[in-house]
Parts: structure tokens; C-alpha cells; sequence
């Protein structure tokens, strides 16, 4: 039987006299891959920032045990000196550097302080040839995509012999391809004796590689299971992450679809940068009243390129095409223009474009639409806070307050605050770009029943998702896009993913 590699032993942390984490225990059994997930808030980073020495011993109550014996980590220096190396969310490669020189930044390979480029350079390409990555090692990490990205890293961390891999949410930003891969690539790790801690919200994926599960709810271990002796339910795990029985992962909806209001017509789009390259090639599309029409596709098909050079041209140049609105030609060249004409962009970053995160839930929502709450060029703080203290209800925000700054809200909390701020705008067409990227079951449960009321009200919501079950369950009407073109469409009651993905196979081959 595998030997724990970490023990953690009644862990409790709290943030100013709020309680994160309480009583937490948590093994990690040698050479296995160990998930744990919980709602957005939970504490899975939390802990984690402490097994890293992100908050060092001192700052929290409990002990840690690491191959035997306590560890005491003043910071992540000492995390890593015994092999214990986390990959965050959010990248910490620099750009402009290549991969040599971020795979050994501040670990540099010299000799009488002189840097061994030659040595360094060879290292590097055995490292990639680990992680399957072909790239030459002077490739800068800007040129590279984030499922590469992410490669690199885990490099990095074999680069620092790692004992313990933690991995924050990998592929939340990867397609399925990348993701696939890294997934297999945590296997081929297991197979050579690394352990792994994997903290992810797509419980398909931890079904494929988990060796255990660890549920965290508000902060407290509430679960831990086994899946060496057979696979655990996704409903099981579920149940144990919100504390309550999901019978659907879906609102149940009767749509009311009425006439056609939002049509665009041979749209086409040229690369942001190379104007000589297509990106969306004379793509059609209409969206009634009451209808939520989803597009499907693989990354790159341009999904994400449509939408925001309908909205207000924010990607693209050369763009040409028509955008109606009840049968009439609208402007919608600039932001400003498509805001007035009831059409809104909820991104898919809401940390780097939805959100000024270290503002208030009160600024956040008003931020779209300050001529509502202002007058003669001056905000009615009045106004402001009625109008977030109506949206923080309506949409269920988890918060102190509406004075609390967004970057301390959960994902799904942060998704909220951004729908607000769109809402408040009143529009008549709402796009949203993979709206739950990265939100726990239970928010998701909760954006997919916003959505469903806005379609109630006789809003045009347009959905762009990588998950296609989300497209599936949600959907009226599914297109899907391939290489900047629509291939085909479906509508919610024949659409499957088989289908979808056969008509993308199909177009390309063609």
C-alpha cells in the first residue's frame, strides 16, 4: 500500500477574524494524484498557499508533515527546497523571456556568477523532451499558446526536482486537445513516482486521473474520497461540494421564443494584426426574442473574435457586414455605440477586462451606465448604491457588502458583479463569453438560472462555451463555428456533442 508523501493536520487560518479554513486534514498518499475540489471560496487555494509557504508557519494553526517529518516553511523557498512546487492559476512565466530563461529565473545555471547559457540551454531541451513540448529553447514564451504556457511550467518544476506537483485550475484556460494532453502528461508523472495535488472544477477530468478526492466545503474537510477501489459519481461529489442533492445540473426552462430581433449579416473580420488574413468569413446570424443561441467550436474557430467585433469593433480591422436590430441597420463601431443601440459583452477574462478588481462591487456595477446615476457630470453616491444594493439581491452576490472590492469575491461572485454591470446597462442582446469559465457547480447552477430568467424576459442572449454539455443544456439553438465560418446548426433538441463535433471534423477535411 502507497505511504502518505503530505500530511496536513488540522489546519485553520483565518483573514482579519474571518475563519478560511478550519480544522482541515488532508493525505496524500505517495505517487498518487489526489484532487480537491469545492465550491468558488471554499479554501482549496487557501490551503494550498499554506502547504507552499505562501503563508508561513505562524500564520496559521496545525502542522504539516512532508515524507516523515514537520515542516515548518517560513516561505516557498523552503517549500521547494524539499520539493514541493505549485503551478498557479495565473502564470508566472514572463513574456518577453524565453523559455530557458524562465524555466531557470532565479535558479540560474552559472558558475563564479557567470550564466552557462550552453548548460542551461541543454537542460532546458531535455526538460521539454519530459513534457513533450518540441519547441526550440530560445522561443520566447509570448509567441507560445497558454496550453504550451502551461507546459513550460511543470518544466519548471522538474527543473527543481519535484516531489509534490499542485496544480491550480490547469486547464481552465486550456481547449480540450490541451487539456487531454496535460492530463495525460500528470499520468506519465504518477508513472515516475511524482505525486500530484490537482485542484480543478471539471469534474470530468478528475474523474479520468484521480486517485482520491478531497471535498472542502466553507472551509472544512467534508468529504474525502477513494477512487482506486472504483469510480465515484459525479452526483456524489456534487452532493458533498453544495450540501445538497442537485437533481439537475440545468434550470428547467419552457422557452418563449417571439420574432426576430438581433440579425447580422455578412460579417466578415480581418486579423487584429495581419490585415491580410480572414478571421470571420461572411458569417450570418439572427437571435429572436426570448432565444439563447450558443456557438460551439474549437479554440481558434474565431468564437471569441465574432463577438467582440460585433461589440463595438473591439477585435479585428477591415470589418465589414451589416448589424440589425428589429429589421434596422444599427452603428455599433464603437463600444459607446453598441452600449446605446442594447447590446452587451460580458468577456471571457472578467479579471482583465469585465472587472476593475480592486474597486467596490458598487463602482463595478455602475462603470457601464454613469449618466443613470449621475448628474451634470456628478455620481449620487444615492443612486450608485441603491442600484448595486438591487443587483447584489436580484443575482444573489455573496459579499459583506457592496463596498466590498471585487478581488476578494469568489469566480462566481465575480461573474455576478460583471452580469450587473452589463444588465444595468438594460439591453436587448446579451453575449456571453464562456460566462462560467472557472465558477464552481453550484455558481454555475446559479448563472445558468440567470440566464434562463433574462431569456424569460424576452432578452437575446447569445453564449459562447467551450463545455459543450453547458451548450446542451442551455441552448435553443446551437451554431458552430470552424475556422471563422458557420458550419452548421442545430437546435437544442437534436444537437449532440457527436454531431457538433463530427460537423467540425467534416468542414475541416474539406
Amino acid at each position: 500500500m502507497a505511504q502518505p508523501i503530505l500530511e496536513m493536520r488540522g489546519i485553520r487560518k483565518t483573514f482579519h477574524g474571518v475563519v478560511a479554513l478550519s480544522d482541515v486534514n488532508l493525505t496524500v498518499q505517495e505517487g498518487h494524484i489526489h484532487a480537491i475540489v469545492g465550491e468558488n471560496g471554499a479554501g482549496k487555494s487557501t490551503l494550498m498557499k499554506v502547504l507552499s509557504g505562501v503563508y508561513p508557519h505562524g500564520e496559521y494553526e496545525g502542522q504539516i508533515f512532508f515524507r516523515g517529518k514537520e515542516c515548518q516553511f517560513g516561505g516557498i523557498r523552503d517549500s521547494e527546497h524539499e520539493g514541493i512546487i505549485i503551478i498557479h492559476q495565473e502564470l508566472a512565466l514572463v513574456p518577453l523571456l524565453s523559455i530557458t530563461e524562465n524555466i531557470f529565473l532565479g535558479n540560474e545555471q552559472a558558475q563564479a556568477g557567470v550564466i552557462d547559457w550552453h548548460d542551461s540551454f541543454v537542460k532546458t531541451k531535455a526538460l521539454l523532451g519530459k513534457v513533450g513540448l518540441h519547441e526550440s529553447p530560445d522561443t520566447l514564451i509570448t509567441n507560445m499558446g497558454v496550453g504550451k504556457q502551461q507546459l513550460v511550467e511543470i518544466a519548471k518544476a522538474l527543473s527543481k526536482q519535484v516531489r509534490l506537483l499542485i496544480l491550480d485550475e490547469p486547464t481552465a484556460s486550456l481547449n480540450e486537445k490541451d487539456s487531454d494532453a496535460l492530463l495525460e502528461l500528470l499520468l506519465e508523472l504518477k508513472r515516475q513516482g511524482i505525486s500530484c495535488i490537482l485542484i480543478s472544477h471539471k469534474l470530468n477530468e478528475i474523474s479520468k486521473v484521480a486517485d482520491a478526492i478531497t471535498v472542502l466545503r466553507d472551509g472544512s474537510t467534508v468529504a474525502n474520497l477513494d477512487c482506486t477501489q472504483g469510480p465515484v459519481s459525479e452526483d456524489e461529489v456534487i452532493r458533498n461540494m453544495v450540501g445538497r442533492e442537485m437533481s439537475d445540473r440545468y434550470p428547467k426552462r419552457t422557452p418563449q421564443i417571439g420574432e426576430r430581433v438581433f440579425e447580422v449579416r455578412n460579417w466578415t473580420v480581418h486579423h487584429a494584426e495581419h490585415a491580410d488574413r480572414k478571421v470571420i468569413k461572411g458569417v450570418n446570424l439572427h437571435i429572436n426574442r426570448g432565444e439563447i443561441v450558443g456557438i460551439a467550436g474549437l479554440m481558434g474557430a474565431g468564437r471569441t473574435e465574432l463577438a467582440m467585433s460585433i461589440f463595438g469593433r473591439t477585435y479585428g480591422q477591415k470589418i465589414s457586414g451589416e448589424v440589425l436590430l428589429h429589421g434596422k441597420p444599427i452603428d455599433t463601431s464603437t463600444v459607446r455605440k453598441a452600449v446605446d443601440n442594447g447590446i452587451a459583452y460580458v468577456t471571457e477574462d472578467r479579471k482583465g477586462y469585465g472587472l476593475v478588481l480592486n474597486e467596490t462591487i458598487v463602482w463595478n456595477t455602475s462603470l457601464a451606465n454613469l449618466e443613470t446615476v449621475s448628474q451634470r457630470g456628478v455620481i449620487h453616491e444615492g443612486k450608485e448604491y441603491t442600484v448595486a444594493q438591487d443587483f447584489r439581491s436580484k443575482l444573489n452576490i455573496r459579499s459583506p457588502n457592496v463596498f466590498a472590492r471585487t478581488v476578494n469575491l469568489s469566480g462566481g461572485n465575480q461573474q455576478k458583479v460583471v452580469l450587473s454591470k452589463w444588465l444595468f446597462t438594460e439591453p436587448d442582446v446579451l453575449i456571453l463569453d464562456e460566462p462560467t469559465r472557472g465558477i464552481d457547480v453550484g455558481a454555475k447552477y446559479e448563472i445558468y438560472s440567470i440566464i434562463a430568467q433574462l431569456a424569460a424576459e424576452g432578452k437575446c442572449v447569445l453564449m459562447i462555451s467551450s463545455e459543450m454539455p453547458e451548450l446542451l443544456g442551455m441552448c435553443d439553438r446551437i451554431c458552430v463555428l470552424n475556422e471563422g465560418e458557420f458550419v452548421a446548426e442545430f437546435s437544442g433538441a437534436e444537437a449532440t456533442q457527436e454531431k457538433i463535433m463530427r460537423s467540425i471534423v467534416t468542414s475541416g477535411a474539406n
